[in-house]
């Protein structure tokens, strides 16, 4: 079992001022190192748990780690019982950390709640309250009410950014929507001719690929499999691939394209009823699944996606498609990778297409921002403020 160090504890004195003792408390730090921990092991899931949140636990006592579990994935069981079944009888009198309020309703699985208390532990460290109407706040109330001791909000803005997705699927019930795309310095994501390998460099590109790993699908348009012919996978092997749809209105795509090869990762393709029977035919017998949605637009295939239980979809479409995503609410958030390259070119395409707006104080001003260097290039994030 992993050690952590211990910190000083603050005395304890009685009224006329004579030490009682030491807390054997961990201190903040101990408590908010811990909660990382939970989160590290929670990503362990990434890409496996949808419709359920990414959860990790782990429990301590006396300064060490007896027992850590994550949640696997849907019907199987919550991260604290995997960490209850290491700690074995070392659980009675601990302290128990997990990023995600324990649930305290019978779903798939008995309630966690009741798992913690028939346990004997001490104290539970809780990241965030669950927004799950079904837990929200009630697994916490039901530990109190055995008289375990709960802390909650450790490291609660991590725990929240580990499960936006989750969060948003129970909020919104629509799946969390992140529109993906590399640039160059003067905002093209290709050459006039339509050449865009590559806009960004290895780094960024294999960052690319982990964020893959984490989310559920990933949508292209039909223009991007003709022009770029993409693999959309997260090209590390034995790892989650998400499922590959494709929109397209017409079925006017190449038959060499590398994503009806579906021995590494499945496909969908979205398209309207009656379209291009010869091609039908041909995805069904490379083993493509093909439904047709009416209207198909970026609203419908999200909630096509939400009704097949997924949490998150990676858009990385071209910027028609990108528009109409973001104008009808299907992205919530934006990753823009900059490359330190110029191409100019009045005909070079550029992200994100018309949105209609004929004014500066029209655009779309991101919430949240940040930005950091991955490798020669830039990654800005932020999110696009929930229309109510």
């Amino acid at each position: 079992m992993e050690t952590f160090p211990t910190h000083a504890q603050p005395e304890i004195r009685s009224a006329n001022g004579q030490q009682e003792g030491k807390t054997q408390q961990p201190s903040q730090d101990f408590d908010a190192a811990m909660m990382r921990r939970c989160i590290e092991l929670a990503r362990c899931a990434l890409g496996k748990t949808a419709p359920n949140p990414l959860v990790g636990s782990a429990i301590v006592r006396d300064g060490v780690v007896v027992g850590e579990g994550f949640h696997p994935g849907a019907g199987m069981p919550h991260a604290e019982v995997f960490a209850l079944r290491e700690a074995g009888e070392k659980a009675l009198g601990a302290t128990v950390y997990v990023n995600l309020e324990p649930c305290n309703h019978y779903g798939r699985t008995p309630p966690c709640s009741e798992a913690l208390i028939a346990a004997g532990v001490a104290k539970v460290v809780v990241g965030m309250v669950d927004p799950n109407p079904l837990v929200s706040g009630g697994g916490i109330a039901r530990l109190r009410e055995a008289g375990i001791e709960v802390v909650v909000g450790v490291e609660e803005e991590a725990c929240r950014k580990l499960n936006e997705a989750f969060i948003h699927r129970i909020l919104y019930r629509r799946p969390f929507g992140i529109l993906k795309y590399a640039m160059t310095l003067d905002g093209k994501i290709a050459t006039s001719s339509g050449h865009s390998a590559w806009v960004t460099g290895e780094e960024a590109r294999s960052q690319v690929h982990g964020l893959r790993i984490a989310c559920d699908a990933v949508i292209v348009g039909g223009n991007t499999v003709r022009l770029d012919n993409p693999q959309l996978t997260s090209h590390q092997e034995g790892r989650h691939n998400p499922l590959r749809v494709v929109m397209s209105r017409t079925l006017d795509l190449p038959k060499s394209s590398r994503l009806w090869e579906t021995g590494d990762a499945s496909t969908l393709v979205l398209t309207q009823e009656g379209t291009n029977p010869e091609f039908r035919e041909f995805l069904g017998s490379r083993g493509v699944e093909v439904v047709d949605l009416s209207p198909l637009t970026p609203a419908s295939a999200m909630a096509y996606l939400y009704d097949r239980s997924f949490l998150s979809v990676l858009w990385e479409c071209g910027g028609i498609l990108a528009a109409s995503a973001i104008a009808d609410g299907s992205v919530q958030k934006i990753l823009a990778f900059i490359a330190p390259k110029i191409v100019g070119g009045q005909g070079s395409p550029s992200p994100v297409g018309d949105l209609g707006f004929a004014r500066m104080t029209e655009a779309i001003a991101l919430e949240r921002v940040s930005w950091h260097s991955v490798g020669a290039d830039c990654l800005v994030e932020g999110y696009l403020k929930i229309k109510d």
